[in-house]
């Protein structure tokens, strides 16, 4: 299988690399080389691209993207639900979604999804691995794992986390943690290997996992299954030894043809954000980097949204390619369809931001756009540049809800005589009247 990094590596430009071109406003050669050198990616499952897919890239090269969970549980949610979930995921930006269903009906519930979805589809394999298992880690073999990655794959997923750098040496630097392993994937390494004494098998069978992957050119997402919980536990050597390994793994992916991201911590306070990404990337040779968050502070319980949104601007500014979404019932629940509205508009904001102090080009027009049709109050075309039309429009008809009030040079806010930008207005008025602008000079040259 000729994988988006063999065919750059070979010197081809891609169908889907002169799409992805075309959707950032770059030049295809570009494309082509980022992913060459392993510092984008183009998650395209080769089956998936026979359905609605349509190609993206995600590299620090490109726009920052966003990613967002949605995915069934054991107790709840079901697949018209998922289908809701995954629809407003994708009206409100989302670039990627990642299926982490955990309960019954799970094949079903992602085909569907699969065959809906016009951005790529990521998935956790050990989640339905364990399905299957009945819930006992203790009882997989490797070869259940490989039989389930092919299983997705064959699917149509484009992307797979795996926990293949948690290594049994690494876990007693855990052991002191105020939250331990937090990551399903992670923790359940960590118990297969103490219940049979034996290297992590995901790391021992990364190879026959590599073939897999570049038959469907399914792109890696190296898990951070050691990734801090807490603020805490931010930055610590477990944390950092498995980056390690996970810069060791992202170059034998490389060599085996695969597509890699990897992906980052969870929670990291402020001053610590820049050091991590810098650091993976140096660990990682480049390879783009994949954020949860992260979060800033642990005090916020139904605004983690908010405060991981703070983080991930930093991040994404730092030179993380993508973010992955928090939402308000992140630690608190399963994410119902408002939650997932919130997220991904939260991070939306943090992208975009990340992408203004990166000073991509033509990040900037819909805010210049934007910030002209508030001086003009031309509401309405306010209304249709926010990232939430409904809700701008909703919050504007709270106090003023006349159609007059749509063309109205003024807000609730302020009112008729006290809008700055309506002074400003008649100041420029008075100018183009002849009016002299005053000039304050010094009264002492010296002064």
């Amino acid at each position: 299988m000729m994988t988006q990094l063999l065919a750059a590596r070979a010197g081809q430009i891609t169908p889907e690399m002169e799409f992805v071109a075309h959707r950032e406003q770059l030049a295809p050669e570009l494309i082509r080389d980022e992913v060459a050198a392993g510092r984008m990616v183009i998650p395209a499952n080769k089956v998936h691209l026979q359905k609605k897919l349509e190609p993206m890239c995600i590299g620090v090269a490109a726009s920052c993207k966003i990613n967002a969970n949605i995915g069934n549980s054991a107790v709840t949610s079901n697949r018209e639900t998922e289908l809701d979930k995954l629809h407003t995921a994708v009206h409100f930006g989302a670039d990627t979604v990642m299926d982490l269903s955990t309960g019954k009906d799970i094949d079903r519930i992602r085909q569907a999804i699969i065959d809906a979805s016009p951005v790529p589809i990521g998935t956790v394999p050990i989640y339905q691995m364990l399905e299957q298992l009945g819930g006992n880690i203790e009882d997989m073999r490797p070869q259940h794992f490989l039989d389930m990655v092919e299983h997705q794959a064959k699917q149509g997923v484009d992307y797979m986390t795996v926990h293949c750098g948690v290594m049994l040496e690494h876990l007693h630097l855990t052991m002191q943690r105020v939250t331990g392993i937090v990551s399903r994937g992670g923790s359940l390494m960590a118990k297969w290997m103490m219940a049979h004494r034996q290297q992590n098998p995901l790391y021992t069978h990364f190879e026959d996992l590599c073939d897999i992957m570049r038959e469907y050119d399914v792109t890696w997402s190296l898990g951070d299954g050691l990734r801090p919980g807490s603020i805490a536990d931010a930055s610590d050597a477990a944390q950092f030894a498995e980056l390690d390994v996970l810069g060791e793994l992202t170059k034998k992916g490389w060599a085996k043809g695969t597509q890699v991201m990897v992906e980052g911590p969870g929670h990291i306070p402020m001053h610590e954000i820049d050091m991590n990404i810098k650091r993976q990337i140096a660990a990682c040779d480049g390879a783009p980097f994949y954020v949860l968050g992260p979060l800033v502070t642990d005090i916020a319980p139904g605004y983690d949204h908010i405060t991981s949104a703070i983080g991930a601007a930093l991040a994404g500014w730092s030179g993380a390619a993508m973010l992955c979404y928090v939402t308000p019932k992140e630690h608190l629940g399963l994410p119902e369809i408002d939650d997932v509205k919130q997220g991904v508009i939260a991070y939306k904001i943090a992208a975009h931001a990340a992408d203004l102090a990166r000073q991509r080009p033509g990040a900037r027009d819909r805010d210049d756009a934007l910030s002209r049709a508030r001086f003009a109050f031309d509401w309405n075309e306010q209304f249709r540049l926010s990232l939430d039309p409904e809700t701008a429009r909703r919050m504007h008809d709270e106090t003023l809800p006349q159609d007059t009030f749509k063309s109205a040079h003024f807000c609730s806010m302020c009112g008729p005589k006290y809008c700055s930008m309506k002074i400003t207005e008649d100041i420029r008025k008075m100018a183009a009247n002849g009016e002299p602008l005053v000039v304050l000079e010094a009264a002492n040259a010296g002064q």
